[in-house]
């Protein structure tokens, strides 16, 4: 990878397995639980100056990193939801570019995204740990991708998710673009 590919991917790209064992799905779903506690250990000292530190050049800056970790597992977290009570939802996918430029990103402090991965990784957790073999194979649509996903490959995603983004939290401190 080039030296951006780096910066934009840290934990390296997203590459499904053929298949997701229980025992990946275990991992995954710890890696979902223990985000909020690693995401707090590392932000909750830093001041204004240091959330505006960037992972990349041109990249986000640590406050858009937590904001948009709220605002993606909330959306994951509904997704869930919507393939479990429904049969193949299409799922609405949103612009995150565009969200992480909105006033309630770069106005509000960043404890209130913090306070969100808290309470939805608590009832998603709850929710992950409590479903069966059955439900992981549950499908749904994403239209931007033109494909199907299975909640296993959702969980293995937003697992690979929490490590990139927590990844770029770590890089932006490092670098200090």
């Amino acid at each position: 990878m080039t030296d951006i590919e780096n910066l934009k991917f840290p934990v390296g790209k997203l590459s499904f397995p053929t298949s997701i064992s229980k025992d990946t799905i275990k991992e995954c779903i710890e890696t979902i639980s223990s985000l909020p506690e690693k995401v707090n250990k590392v932000v909750k000292d830093l001041n204004e100056n240091q959330l505006q530190y960037k992972y990349r050049p041109e990249g986000w800056n640590i406050l858009q990193v937590v904001h948009h970790l709220a605002d993606s597992h909330m959306n994951s977290f509904i997704r869930f939801k919507l393939t479990l009570t429904e049969d193949s939802p299409t799922i609405k996918p949103y612009f995150e570019a565009r969200w992480s430029e909105m006033p309630d990103v770069l106005q509000t402090p960043i404890e209130s995204s913090l306070k969100i991965l808290e309470g939805v990784h608590q009832r998603w957790t709850v929710l992950l740990n409590n479903m069966s073999e059955n439900d992981f194979s549950k499908l749904y649509v994403h239209p931007e991708h033109g494909r199907t996903f299975t909640l296993d490959q959702n969980v293995f995603l937003y697992a690979w998710h929490c490590r990139h983004h927590l990844a770029h939290i770590d890089q932006a401190l490092e670098h200090k673009f």
